[in-house]
C-alpha cells in the first residue's frame, strides 16, 4: 500500500468541508489529519513561536487524526516532524470554506499556507477551496445546524473532482520543488466539470476594516479591483464556472535574476 495522504485545513477539524473531503479520499488512498482544533481562517503562515502546542488523537475519522491547537503551518509541521511514522505520499489542505484565490489572499490563507508547508517539505501539495455565495457563508458558519443538501451536493461532487486531479496530477510526477497545486471550485460548476490552468488574479487592495464605536475597528472583507490580465485569473474562472487551477511555484522565489 502507498504512503498515506495528509489532511489539513484552517477552518478546524470539525469543518464538515474537511470531514467530505476525507471520506472521498479514504475511498481510495490511505489518510492521516492533522488540523486545527478551532478556526484559523486568514492567518497565513504563522508559526507559534512563544506558546506550547497542544496535540490530541481524535476518534471517528477514516484514519488517524489528531486536533492541533495552533495554525495549519504548526499542524502540518509537528504532523510530519513528530507524529507521522512514514513520510506522506502528498498534503491536502481543505476543503476551504469560501474561495482562495487572488494574491492578496493566498498570502492570507491559512489552508494554502498548510499545503505551503508540505511543499516546503517536498511534498507534493494540494489546496483545495469551494466558493460560496454570501448566504451560503453565513449558513456553513452555523456549525450546530445540518449543512444545506444543495451545498452538500455540490461539495461532494468537487470533493470528488478534486480526488481525481489529485491522484492524476501525482501519477504525472512529482515536478518542481516547493510547488502548491491551489485548486477552487465555483458553486455552480459546469458539468462535467472542466478544470484550466489559471493564474491568481491581482488585485488593488480595499480597505478590510470599518469604524465601529469607541475607536475600534472591525473586518469586513471586500474583494479590491482587478488589474487587468492577458491570461485567464483563477477569479475570472469561476465567475464562469470553471474549476481553476494555479500552480503557485515558490521555489521560483529563490532562483537568481538574470538580465
Amino acid at each position: 500500500m502507498s504512503a498515506p495522504l495528509l489532511l489539513t485545513n484552517d477552518d478546524g477539524l470539525d469543518s464538515v468541508f474537511l470531514h467530505i473531503l476525507a471520506e472521498v479520499l479514504a475511498a481510495k488512498h490511505e489518510i492521516v489529519i492533522a488540523a486545527p482544533a478551532s478556526e484559523q481562517s486568514w492567518i497565513g503562515r504563522a508559526i507559534s513561536r512563544r506558546r506550547a502546542v497542544s496535540v490530541e488523537e481524535q476518534d471517528g475519522f477514516p484514519g488517524p487524526a489528531w486536533a492541533i491547537g495552533g495554525s495549519p503551518t504548526d499542524c502540518v509541521n509537528i504532523a510530519l516532524g513528530n507524529l507521522l511514522l512514514e513520510r506522506p505520499r502528498a498534503i491536502v489542505a481543505g476543503i476551504n470554506v469560501g474561495f482562495n484565490t487572488t494574491t492578496p489572499l493566498l498570502y492570507s490563507s491559512g489552508t494554502v499556507a498548510g499545503a505551503m508547508e508540505g511543499a516546503f517539505w517536498g511534498l507534493p501539495a494540494f489546496a483545495v477551496s469551494q466558493a460560496l455565495d454570501r448566504d451560503q457563508f453565513v449558513a456553513v458558519q452555523d456549525r450546530g445546524q445540518p449543512l444545506p443538501p444543495e451545498v452538500r451536493e455540490v461539495l461532494e461532487s468537487n470533493a470528488g473532482h478534486a480526488s481525481d486531479t489529485i491522484e492524476r496530477l501525482l501519477c504525472e510526477g512529482p515536478g518542481a520543488d516547493a510547488i502548491v497545486h491551489n485548486l477552487n471550485y465555483p458553486f455552480q460548476p459546469r458539468r462535467p466539470h472542466e478544470l484550466r490552468l489559471t493564474i491568481p488574479a491581482q488585485l488593488r487592495e480595499m480597505a478590510l476594516y470599518e469604524e465601529g464605536e469607541n475607536g475600534q475597528y472591525h473586518f469586513r472583507y471586500k474583494a479590491g479591483a482587478p488589474l487587468p490580465s492577458d491570461r485567464l485569473t483563477d477569479r475570472e474562472a469561476l465567475s464562469q464556472g470553471l474549476v481553476s487551477h494555479s500552480i503557485l511555484n515558490f521555489s521560483a522565489l529563490g532562483r537568481d535574476l538574470k538580465k
